[in-house]
């Protein structure tokens, strides 16, 4: 378990600053700086939190203690008004501090040593991208031995065969437990899928099982495993290459969708399109790339950032896709690439790689704790807990109660006979004893029906988790009074969590259901909400040739717009998509590319395809109000602003705030 080093610290403070500071500082610590309502702060108070989230932390701008005085009284005060309205003994706030306790106790609760072996470990693995294929064989991880031999010798026997020559992928496909190597038919609610013939894909620390990652790393490139056992049975892992990590990746992407059972036809008319757009693109050396993916992608989630997607890892995407960025340069653009889903167009923007190990341990050190590794380091910490707190077992109580148990508690109905001594002590930590009592009425609430053990081993394995559990929780009950930091962080999470609540009450849910208010609010300010000029524009897309004469004569005729989707159905022309809106500069290419006059009509030819866009200029509005539906987001931001601003100072009313000056100045003078 972690040790909290005082002799460290004091090395570390005198570093720091000169030791007169050191010494003033130690008795500075406990003069009350200012008192809020009836409560008095020390100085020791203050000094923590303006060190911790203003010097220590990553602030861009730093607050002098003045500035951020005031920001620690706003916030004492809202807590303390979150305690007057009893909002910590709520049973949802109870149960959400418990969940944040949980996690911050991890660290406390974790061995160093085999911490920092661990995060070495996933450090090394992190400098890798893998890719690789398997086969899994599965086998309950409770399974019987005969069983488990059984599962076992079958991955050899493929292993075999597949290091004989057979394919590794077809092997995948006829024997594989992993339905996704398989070809998945169509269903009413989902298109036929292709298997990925046992290929995962990439992947990197962390994205797999612990044993699976471990057998991956420790292959080699090209190589096939021998069996590696995880919860899910025996796998087999062929190794197809280990690239050096991409880390988080930034990309954009022109996509072109290809529908479900496209025609040979369609595919290579899209494949012609793709390669089309790719040509312009380098003809003008990728800056037309803007250009490009508003006038071409399907992917309309992106299209306003540029096709940029969502920063992601080689995990979160096809393999196809992440095979063109590791071949591309930063700012490069790959040729079209074809994945299941369409043509994809990619320009690599950026990727983090991996960082130093100092850079990086941190954050692998987290990722541990939530890991199923991180139990290497709950052992070592069970041995030392199990030592500090004097665990001893009653073997002659355990062995008399384990002979009654029977076959019914893999029938999960168990229940205890007359004959067993309740009272009889199983263990004591410290002198406190735990029951028969105890341990039955766990295996009440966690038994299931069990296929593969007998009764004993099953009994032999709850009551291993049971005083794994008991141990482990009589710790965690001392962390506080053991760990005077952990109570320190457990209380800052409680005051954040009574802050969040306290400010959903008074401001944020306020500000949505005061609709009177609200509409005051937006009356007050109205000129703050404005539209710029704007148009309002029908846009015809033909994507068919044929079809446009006969869309020109429609609108020659004088039919009217809001009717042209009507009158197209009514004579039958396809390939055309009507839509109509108000349109700001730079909202739509397209509008802009057209003269913003009542009647104006512009027809506007792809240079990719066949396609041609048709704009119709039906109103020009000049800069005027937005109305609250329209502005309602940015309206209810800033009345939740003003609420808050009314609400502080009925606040600094209820808990006047009384200032030392004396003690102040010379905090000041510590932080100069």
């Amino acid at each position: 378990m972690k040790k909290f080093n005082f002799l460290k610290m004091f090395v570390l403070a005198s570093i720091m600053m000169p030791a007169i500071m050191v010494c003033a500082q130690s008795k500075l610590d406990k003069q009350v700086m200012m008192t809020i309502g009836d409560q008095d702060i020390t100085v020791k108070e203050f000094c923590d939190v303006y060190y911790k989230n203003n010097l220590k932390s990553d602030v861009i701008e730093k607050k002098t203690v003045d500035e951020y005085l005031d920001l620690f009284t706003t916030f004492r005060m809202k807590v303390m008004e979150a305690e007057r309205l009893k909002l910590d003994t709520s049973a949802k706030f109870q149960k959400e501090l418990a969940g944040y306790r949980k996690q911050l106790a991890k660290p406390f609760m974790s061995s160093d040593d085999i911490t920092d072996e661990l995060v070495e470990e996933a450090y090394q693995r992190k400098l890798k991208d893998i890719r690789a294929s398997h086969i899994l064989i599965r086998c309950d991880k409770n399974a019987l031995p005969s069983d488990t031999l059984r599962a076992y010798n079958k991955a050899m026997d493929l292993r075999k065969r597949a290091l004989k020559g057979e394919d590794f992928g077809d092997l995948a496909v006829r024997y594989s437990d992993d339905p996704s190597a398989k070809d998945t038919p169509a269903t009413e609610q989902a298109p036929a899928r292709p298997g990925n013939r046992g290929d995962l894909g990439y992947f990197t620390v962390f994205d797999m099982v612990y044993p699976f990652e471990t057998g991956a790393y420790n292959t080699k490139e090209g190589d096939i495993s021998m069996p590696v056992r995880s919860d899910f049975g025996y796998h087999l892992i062929k190794v197809q290459s280990k690239t050096d990590a991409m880390g988080n990746i930034q990309a954009a992407h022109i996509f072109l969708q290809l529908p479900y059972g496209a025609s040979e036809e369609d595919e290579a008319a899209m494949q012609q399109k793709a390669n089309n757009i790719y040509n312009e693109l380098k003809a003008k050396d990728g800056k037309n790339w803007s250009e490009m993916v508003k006038q071409h992608s399907d992917d309309r989630g992106t299209v306003g950032r540029d096709g940029a997607l969502s920063s992601f890892t080689v995990s979160r995407i096809v393999p196809e896709f992440i095979e063109a960025c590791k071949s591309l340069e930063i700012g490069e653009i790959a040729k079209p690439v074809r994945t299941m889903y369409g043509y994809h167009i990619i320009k690599l923007l950026g990727k983090s790689g991996v960082g130093t190990f100092e850079k990086e341990s941190k954050g692998l050190s987290e990722r541990i704790e939530k890991d199923m590794r991180s139990k290497k380091s709950e052992e070592v910490v069970l041995k030392q807990v199990r030592s500090e707190y004097k665990f001893k077992q009653n073997d002659k109580n355990l062995e008399a109660f384990m002979a009654t148990i029977d076959s019914t508690i893999l029938r999960k109905a168990y229940e205890p006979s007359d004959k067993v001594d309740m009272n009889a002590t199983l263990f004591t930590l410290e002198g406190k004893p735990t029951k028969v009592s105890d341990f039955v009425s766990y295996i009440k609430k966690n038994m299931t029906p069990q296929k593969y053990v007998t009764p004993a081993t099953y009994a032999s394995q709850l009551y291993e988790a049971f005083s794994n559990e008991t141990t482990m929780d009589y710790a965690d009950a001392h962390l506080e009074e053991k760990y005077p930091e952990f109570k320190a962080l457990v209380q800052e999470y409680k005051d954040g969590i009574l802050l969040f609540d306290l400010m959903d009450k008074e401001v944020w849910d306020k500000a949505v259901k005061d609709t009177v208010g609200l509409a005051a609010f937006h009356e007050r300010n109205a000129s703050k909400y404005m539209w710029e000029d704007r148009v309002l524009a029908s846009i015809i897309t033909v994507s068919k040739p044929e079809s446009l004469p006969k869309v020109k004569a429609l609108l020659d005729s004088g039919v009217e717009l809001d009717s042209l989707r009507t009158a197209l159905q009514r004579d039958s022309i396809t390939h055309t998509f009507v839509r109509k809106g108000y349109y700001q500069r730079g909202d739509n290419q397209f509008v802009d590319q057209t003269e913003w006059k009542v009647g104006v009509r512009n027809e506007i030819a792809s240079t990719v395809d066949q396609s041609t866009t048709i704009v119709c200029i039906r109103e020009v509005r000049k800069p005027e109000p937005k109305t609250l539906r329209e502005a309602r987001g940015l309206v209810t931001s800033d009345y939740q602003v003003e609420l808050e601003q009314k609400w502080v100072q009925s606040l600094k009313e209820r808990y006047p705030v009384k200032i030392n000056e004396k003690v102040l100045d010379k905090v000041r003078k510590l932080y100069k």
